[in-house]
């Protein structure tokens, strides 16, 4: 290696070299031997196992049609978001298996991984999910249940006397 005696010849070294500052992460489409992306999506307890592959838009959930197992017409809106925001709706088959948690926290794991599995799938779709916020984690969850209280912040009822 060269030996650096002034300052500007280490300025002309360094402008030689790359800097990684400004280097873009490069996303890789990621599929497994059938040709399907697998993600994991989560929200409050719930998780969920996602499977994506082109077809004809049918959506399971735990081997049920989606509009059985979310029955709320607000849940079932949540779900589409991704795939609605990409204007695919009828491009991709999803399988899904939720677990924890309840129905509203189900729908947005399903939701979660959805949008992650887009990802997987056709990089592309990266910027437009994500400007939307479905790829972040809602990291909110209930709080715990703090002795001498009768919930998380709730305390019992004062007695003056």
């Amino acid at each position: 290696m060269a030996e650096i005696n002034s300052l500007s010849e280490f300025s002309a070294v360094t402008s030689l070299t790359e800097t990684h500052e400004n280097v873009v992460p490069i996303h890789v489409q990621k599929l497994d031997s059938q040709g399907r992306a697998y993600a994991t999506g989560k929200r409050k307890g719930a998780v969920a196992r996602v499977w994506l592959k082109p077809g004809f838009g049918k959506i399971t959930i735990n081997n049920k049609e989606f509009d059985k197992y979310f029955a709320r017409p607000v849940l079932r809106m949540i779900l589409r978001q991704p795939i609605v925001a990409i204007n695919r709706d009828t491009q991709f088959d999803i399988i899904a298996t939720v677990t924890g948690g309840g129905l509203s926290g189900q729908a947005g794991a399903v939701r979660h991984g959805i949008s992650k599995a887009l990802t997987y799938y056709e990089p592309e779709f990266r910027t437009i999910l994500k400007k939307r916020g479905f790829l972040t984690r809602d990291s909110r969850v209930v709080e715990r249940k703090k002795y001498g209280k009768a919930k998380a912040r709730r305390s019992f009822q004062f007695s003056k006397r």
